[in-house]
C-alpha cells in the first residue's frame, strides 16, 4: 500500500470531473508526480477518450458516477479536487438545474467525503463569480456584478454557493478547503463543440467555415494554457498554510476577441471570413485576473504565451478533426435494399 503523506509524494487523490478537459490534464500531472488517482466522472461533458491512455495505469482508477449522488468512497483519500461541472455556457445552460445541483449538492457531497477522510479539498471555482465586472482587473476581494436570475446564473450563482460551502467548512474546522477562481483556459482536449471562444474559432478556421464573433469583438478575455493552470491548481492544493480565501488563477494577458480571431486567421491557412452575431445575454465585456495573490502565496504565474499555446491547440485540433473525419469515412455504407428485393430473399 502506498504511504499516505500530506506533503510528500504517494498521496491518494480523488479528481471529480477527471475525464474533462482540465481534469484529465490534472490526472496526468498527479500520476507523473507519483500519486494514486481516483477519477470520478459522469461523462456528461467529460470524455473517455481523454483518459483512455490512463486506463491501464497501475495507480489510476476510474469510477463512473455523478457527484450529486456520490456519498462515500471505499478507500482512504488524501486530497479531493472538485472540477465536476460543465464549464462552457452552451453546456451548463443545456440543463441548468443539474448545473446548479452539481455546484451545490455535488460540492457538498465531496466536502463530506473530504471531512470523512481528513482530506484536503480544492474547489475549482470560476471568474464567472465576478459576472460582468465593474472593477478591472479583477481582484479576489471584488464581490462581482452577477445577475442571479439570468441564463448564466445556474453556473455563476452555483459556483458562488459552492465557494460559500467551502469557506463555511473551513471556518468550522471540518475541511482544509481551498478555492481557485479559474479564468479562461484552453489547450489540447477541448471539445470541438463546447462553445468556448478558442475552440469555436479554431474549429471553424480549420474547417474553412466563417469564424463567428459575438458582439463587436472588442470585449476582452485572458487566456491561460492548461498546463499552466494545472500547475497553479496543484500549487494551491499543497501550499501551507491554507490561504483562507479564493485565489485567482489565469493569465493576465488581455486580448480582444477581434485580436484573437486575427491570430487564428494568421495561423490557419484555409481560415474563412469573420462574421458577427448578437452578443448573448449577460456576456461580460472585460475579463482579466489580478494574480498578485497567486504570485505571492504560490510563487506561481503562467509561462505559456497565447501565440505558443494557440499553436499547440490548433495542431491538436487539426489532428483530432482529421482523425474524426477519417473514422467517419471508414464507416461502412449500408445499401438501401428495396422492399421487393427483400421479399425475394435478396
Amino acid at each position: 500500500m502506498l504511504q499516505r503523506t500530506r506533503n510528500g509524494k504517494g498521496k491518494t487523490v480523488l479528481v471529480a470531473g477527471g475525464a474533462g478537459f482540465v481534469g484529465s490534464h490534472l490526472c496526468d500531472a498527479l500520476l507523473a508526480r507519483g500519486d494514486r488517482v481516483i477519477c470520478v466522472d459522469s461523462y456528461i461533458t467529460g470524455s473517455e477518450e481523454n483518459i483512455r491512455p490512463l486506463m491501464n495505469h497501475p495507480r489510476f482508477r476510474m469510477i463512473e458516477a455523478d457527484v450529486c449522488s456520490l456519498r462515500e468512497m471505499d478507500e482512504p483519500v488524501d486530497q479531493v479536487y472538485n472540477l465536476a461541472c460543465a464549464a462552457s455556457p452552451p453546456q451548463y445552460q443545456a440543463d441548468p438545474v443539474h448545473t446548479m445541483m452539481t455546484c451545490v449538492a455535488g460540492t457538498g457531497n465531496l466536502l463530506s467525503l473530504a471531512e470523512q477522510h481528513g482530506a484536503s479539498f480544492l474547489q475549482a471555482s470560476t471568474s464567472e463569480v465576478y459576472g460582468d465586472p465593474e472593477e478591472h482587473p479583477q481582484r479576489e476581494d471584488y464581490r462581482g456584478n452577477v445577475s442571479c436570475t439570468g441564463p448564466r446564473a445556474c453556473y455563476d450563482e452555483g459556483k458562488r454557493a459552492a465557494e460559500a460551502l467551502c469557506f463555511d467548512m473551513l471556518r468550522a474546522g471540518k475541511v482544509d478547503a481551498r478555492v481557485a477562481r479559474i479564468f479562461n483556459t484552453y489547450g489540447p482536449r477541448m471539445q470541438p463543440n463546447d462553445g468556448r471562444i478558442i475552440s469555436n474559432l479554431l474549429v471553424q478556421a480549420i474547417s474553412g467555415t466563417p469564424l463567428t464573433i459575438y458582439g463587436t469583438g472588442e470585449q476582452t478575455r485572458s487566456f491561460c494554457f492548461v498546463s499552466d493552470l494545472v500547475a497553479g491548481l496543484m500549487a494551491l492544493m499543497n501550499v501551507d498554510p491554507n490561504p483562507e480565501g479564493p485565489v485567482n488563477l489565469g493569465n493576465p494577458g488581455e486580448f480582444t476577441i477581434n485580436e484573437l480571431a486575427a491570430m487564428v486567421v494568421e495561423m490557419v491557412p484555409n481560415a474563412s471570413e469573420i462574421v458577427y452575431r448578437p452578443l448573448p445575454q449577460d456576456d461580460p465585456q472585460r475579463r482579466r485576473p489580478d494574480i498578485s495573490k497567486a504570485k505571492e502565496l504560490l510563487t506561481w504565474e503562467p509561462k505559456i504565451p497565447l501565440s505558443e499555446g494557440l499553436k499547440l491547440t490548433a495542431d491538436w485540433f487539426v489532428t483530432t478533426l482529421g482523425r474524426e473525419a477519417e473514422n467517419k469515412a471508414m464507416q461502412p455504407v449500408r445499401r438501401h435494399v428495396p422492399v421487393a428485393e427483400m421479399q425475394l430473399g435478396a
